[in-house]
């Protein structure tokens, strides 16, 4: 089998590093044999040049939520000039299994899931990239139609508005009778602590814990790698490699 080599942002917080490695723990678990390591864009170590120097073939899957520029322009400067042969998978999100996992950490936090009373605030960290915050908001709105919540509605943690704070006064302001806020953030760190701290601070109910080692996330990372996998086969035998 192909390796894989996921990618993950990288952060000060060890936390964040954590969950990576627990989550890419879980793909292992999920498939024996599968050669799983781990990268990072910044902060943490090994780099993602460094993680595939050793190795012929790979597939890079990004643990990144949106399509930003982290996967746009980070990703491919890093594999620029790199003799491994790499085919590169699509980011995390969106799919539906993010949306499971997220009612997954409401559910867990003491939302009832669908109730029509309760408002949901979907908050990423947010970009500077319109088109990935756009993603964010159609996440929103299908989320909204798959089920009977009062409203969803999306807030950022940086770079694009509204923030969670102001998010939460709107709905509170609208009449929503209970409002919870679901983090789309991968792993705890320093948004994830501002998200919880601002909205809490704002008046919801309850705040979610972020998306973690899931079940659906690791599902998503084999998903991700299979279709790329495919892909680097067929690529190899067109070169009769």
């Amino acid at each position: 089998m192909t390796p894989l080599v996921a990618v993950a942002h990288g952060s000060r917080d060890p936390r964040a590093a954590a969950v990576a490695e627990a989550l890419l723990h879980r793909v292992r678990l999920a498939r024996p044999g599968l050669d799983v390591r781990v990268s990072y864009l910044d902060h943490v170590r090994p780099a993602l040049t460094t993680a595939l120097a050793p190795l012929d073939r790979a597939v890079v899957v990004p643990l990144l939520l949106t399509a930003a520029y982290h996967s746009k322009v980070d990703i491919p400067g890093a594999l620029a000039g790199l003799r491994t042969r790499v085919e590169v998978s699509p980011t995390l999100g969106p799919d539906p299994l993010l949306t499971a996992a997220l009612e997954r950490r409401l559910a867990e936090a003491g939302a009832v899931i669908g109730d029509p009373g309760t408002a949901v605030v979907l908050v990423s960290a947010g970009s500077s990239d319109p088109t990935a915050n756009a993603t964010v908001r159609r996440v929103a709105r299908d989320w909204a139609r798959s089920r009977s919540w009062r409203a969803v509605t999306t807030a950022f943690a940086s770079a694009s508005g509204p923030r969670p704070a102001e998010a939460v006064a709107m709905l509170r302001r609208s009449g929503a009778r209970r409002i919870v806020v679901a983090p789309y953030l991968l792993a705890p760190g320093h948004f994830a602590d501002k998200v919880a701290r601002e909205s809490l601070a704002a008046g919801a109910d309850l705040v979610a814990d972020s998306l973690g080692p899931a079940p659906e996330l690791v599902r998503i990372v084999l998903d991700r790698y299979d279709a790329a996998s495919s892909l680097t086969v067929d690529r190899l035998e067109r070169l009769g490699a």
